[in-house]
C-alpha cells in the first residue's frame, strides 16, 4: 500500500477577500483522502517560504481557526509573495525542499504568474526525476486569468467580491454626488485592475438601469484626455453633474509607474494617479457648471474588504480548492481548476480543469464587444455576465469585543532539514 504523501500550498500575487476560503477548501478536502494526503503545509509567504524551508503545519491547527479562514480576507494567514522564478538554482532548491520533506503534492493559489510558477515547478520536478503532482488554483480580482473567449475560464475567485465592492461603493458615491453637486459637480473615482477593465466595469452593476450620470473609462477605451474631458463636460451640461469611474491603468499622462517582480505596473505605488491627473485637468480647463471636480482613489482595500465579499464568490473559492484536491487524488497533474458557466437561464458554476500552459503567464483582455460604442461605458451583455456573481446575501463575519475575528494560525513549522538558503534574486 502506498504511503500518503505530504502537501504544500503556496499563495502568489495580490490577495482577494476570499483567497483563504480556497486554502480552507484544500485543507478540509484533503482530510477525505487519508491514504493519499498526509500533512498539509502552507508555504510562509508563497514560493519564498519553500525556498527558505518555512513550511507552516496546517494540519496541526485548531479546527476553529481553519473554519475562520472562510471570512479571513487577504493573505495574512500564510502569506503571499511576488517572486519570479527565473533562476535554475531556485527551482533546484524547491525540488530539494520537497524531497527532504516527502512532499508529493503542490497547490499554487494565484493568478497567471502563479500558474506559471506551478508550471515551472512541475517541469523542474519532472526534469529531476522527482514524482510531484501539481495543481493550480485560480485567484485574481482582475479576472484576467483565462482564455480570451471566456469558454475555458468564465471568471476567477476574487472577482465577484471586488465587483460587489464597486457596485455598492458607486451606489454610495452617487448619493454623495447627487447631494453635493452644486459645489462638487464631478466626482472622479479610480478602480484597480491594471490595464484590464473588468474591475472598473463592475461600477455599472450599481446602476444597471442607467439612471445615474455615470461614465466609465476603461484602460482599453482608447480615448485621449481631451476626449474624456469632452464626454464629462457633455454629461455635466445634460445632467448638471457627473460620476466618473476610471481605470488605474488609463493612459492620461506620466504616472511615474513602479513595477513589481513580474514587470506589472504597480499603480498603487506610483508617484501619481490617473484620477489625480484627470481631476487636475478638469479643474484647470474648467467645468460647464459652478464648482470643482473632486477625486477619490480607493486603495488596496478593494482586495481585502471582507464585509463586501460575495457569498457566491466565497462558495466558488472553496469549491476550486476542493476540486484541486479531487484532481490531485486522481493523479491529475499540470492542470489548473476552472470555473465554467452552466447552460441555462439560472446561473450555476461548473468546475473542470485545463492544462497550465493554457493560462500560465498570460493575461486575457476585457472583451471589446462589452465596451460601449461611445467608449464611455460597458454594455448590457457585461451586466448580464457579471450580475450573478454578486450574490444576494450579506456575509456574516464573526465579531468579538467589537473587532472582526479572523483566523490566527499557530506558527508551527516543519523542522528544517536543509542548510539555510537565500533566494537567488535577493543576493
Amino acid at each position: 500500500m502506498n504511503k500518503a504523501k505530504d502537501v504544500v500550498v503556496a499563495m502568489g500575487g495580490g490577495p482577494t477577500p476570499v483567497i483563504n476560503n480556497s486554502l480552507r477548501g484544500i485543507v478540509e478536502a484533503a482530510r477525505a483522502y487519508p491514504g493519499v494526503f498526509g500533512t498539509v503545509y502552507g508555504a510562509r509567504h508563497g514560493v519564498l517560504g519553500i525556498l527558505r524551508e518555512e513550511l507552516l503545519d496546517l494540519s496541526a491547527q485548531p479546527e476553529e481557526e481553519i473554519a475562520l479562514l472562510r471570512t479571513t480576507p487577504a493573505a495574512g494567514a500564510i502569506g503571499t509573495a511576488r517572486y519570479k522564478l527565473t533562476h535554475q538554482e531556485d527551482l533546484r532548491r524547491i525540488v530539494e525542499v520537497f524531497r527532504a520533506h516527502g512532499i508529493g503534492y503542490f497547490f499554487g493559489i494565484g493568478g497567471n504568474d502563479t500558474q506559471l510558477v506551478c508550471q515551472k515547478v512541475a517541469e523542474a520536478a519532472r526534469d529531476a526525476g522527482y514524482e510531484l503532482t501539481v495543481v493550480g488554483v485560480p485567484k485574481t480580482i482582475d479576472n484576467d486569468l483565462g482564455d480570451p473567449g471566456m469558454e475555458l475560464v468564465d471568471h476567477t475567485p476574487g472577482y465577484g467580491s471586488v465587483a460587489r465592492y464597486w457596485a455598492w461603493t458607486v451606489q454610495c458615491l452617487e448619493e454623495e454626488n447627487r447631494g453635493s453637486s452644486p459645489a462638487d459637480p464631478v466626482l472622479v473615482v479610480q478602480a484597480m485592475g491594471r490595464r484590464v477593465g473588468f474591475v472598473p466595469a463592475a461600477a455599472r452593476l450599481a446602476d444597471p438601469g442607467r439612471e445615474f450620470p455615470l461614465l466609465i473609462f476603461l484602460a482599453e477605451c482608447g480615448l485621449s484626455l481631451e476626449e474624456i474631458t469632452d464626454s464629462i463636460a457633455d454629461t455635466v451640461r445634460k445632467r448638471g453633474r457627473a460620476l466618473v469611474v476610471i481605470s488605474e491603468g488609463l493612459t492620461l499622462g506620466e504616472l511615474g509607474e513602479r513595477r513589481d517582480a513580474f514587470g506589472h505596473a504597480a499603480f498603487s505605488s506610483s508617484r501619481a494617479t490617473a484620477a489625480q491627473i484627470l481631476v487636475n485637468h478638469l479643474n484647470d480647463v474648467g467645468l460647464p457648471a459652478r464648482g470643482l471636480a473632486r477625486g477619490q482613489v480607493p486603495g488596496t482595500e478593494q482586495r481585502d474588504a471582507i464585509l463586501y465579499a460575495s457569498p457566491v464568490d466565497l462558495d466558488e473559492a472553496y469549491a476550486v480548492g476542493a476540486k484541486a484536491v479531487e484532481l490531485a487524488a486522481a493523479g491529475e497533474s499540470g492542470h489548473m481548476v476552472t470555473i465554467r458557466r452552466a447552460q441555462g437561464n439560472v446561473y450555476r458554476a461548473e468546475y473542470g480543469a485545463i492544462p497550465l500552459e493554457e493560462v500560465a503567464g498570460k493575461d486575457r483582455p476585457f472583451p471589446e464587444r462589452w465596451i460601449s460604442e461611445t467608449k464611455t461605458d460597458v454594455t448590457d451583455d457585461f451586466v448580464r455576465y457579471a450580475a450573478p456573481l454578486l450574490g444576494e446575501d450579506r456575509v456574516s463575519v464573526p465579531v468579538v469585543g467589537g473587532r472582526l475575528r479572523f483566523a490566527r494560525l499557530r506558527m508551527v513549522f516543519a523542522p528544517k532539514r536543509l542548510p539555510d538558503y537565500v533566494p537567488a534574486a535577493y543576493r
